[in-house]
């Protein structure tokens, strides 16, 4: 049961991340206290383009955290890897650009996907799998004796 509210609050933090990020790059608003109107608008549409990003990626994220709980898989590398291949496919959906290889924006369509896939480890990835018993972090972790 743990492991759920891990899993659902990892993708609503991972989501939140990316959002903002995104929105950051968008308004490169400064401090608050320098422009506070830039900053709230861009918390704003933040917030706005997690939902976005949370709804287009909600399905595709579900099959990945699945395929991570069932085969026990742990690694930070394919939590980031699998989080920025779903924000590159999510970005590059209808794009009619043949002149190009990649759509304008995919390396940052990347890293968002990148710092969502890194937030969602640190909540919920690093324990993949431990509803299945054996050796969860905690029990691997610490020593023989104790």
């Amino acid at each position: 049961m743990l492991q759920l509210l891990r899993i659902a609050f990892g993708f609503i933090f991972a989501v939140l991340s990316c959002g903002l990020f995104l929105a950051w790059g968008f308004f490169r608003a400064g401090h608050p206290e320098t422009d506070p109107i830039a900053f709230a608008t861009m918390v704003g549409s933040g917030l706005v383009g997690a939902s976005v990003v949370g709804a287009t990626a909600l399905a595709p994220a579900a099959v990945a955290i699945a395929v991570a709980e069932a085969a026990r898989l742990r690694s930070f590398l394919f939590h980031v890897g699998a989080a920025g291949l779903i924000a590159f496919a999510v970005w590059t959906l209808g794009a009619e650009t043949p002149d190009t290889a990649f759509r304008p924006g995919s390396a940052v369509a990347l890293a968002a996907g990148f710092i969502a896939g890194g937030i969602y480890w640190l909540i919920a990835g690093r324990t993949s799998g431990c509803w299945f018993g054996g050796k969860g972090v905690e029990q691997r972790d610490r020593p023989k004796g104790a």
